[in-house]
């Protein structure tokens, strides 16, 4: 049985309709090296201009439920040797508690918000840089 159809017996197991744009989505996602869902969605509105970005956005979310792909692999950085930092970021919330967060994962959520917003256009985040607030405590 061939991947794609082994994710079309889990979809159907999940409840899924398996219509023609998802039936698109899932060979898009299957052929290409596609790193964001952006991309999936330009490539798919070539195909059918009828689709919508939430089609895409549902659809990558379902396959990664059901364990068909890992957006951890679609939004991939790589750090290089001295990303070892456990403690590079910390985050303050307004309910007063925080987090702090390891090099490696500042830059993964970096790299996402960038190409969701699509600030990326492609590119991969090597370095960020930030400036200490006027404001800092």
């Amino acid at each position: 049985m061939q991947q794609r159809d082994i994710i079309i017996e889990k979809l159907k197991g999940q409840g899924c309709r398996i219509t023609k744009q998802r039936l698109m989505l899932l060979d898009i996602i299957l052929e290409e090296k596609c790193s964001c869902c952006k991309e999936i969605y330009y490539k798919a509105s070539k195909k059918d201009s009828k689709i919508g970005a939430a089609t895409v956005y549902r659809m990558v979310n379902t396959l990664e439920e059901i364990g068909a792909i890992n957006r951890k692999n679609m939004y991939r950085i790589d750090c290089g040797e001295n990303c070892d930092l456990v403690e590079s970021c910390t985050v303050q919330f307004d309910d007063d508690t925080s987090m702090e967060l390891p090099a490696t994962k500042w830059n993964q959520i970096v790299q996402t918000g960038l190409m969701a917003c699509g600030y990326a256009h492609g590119k991969k985040v090597i370095k960020v840089k930030l400036k200490p607030c006027v404001n800092a405590e």
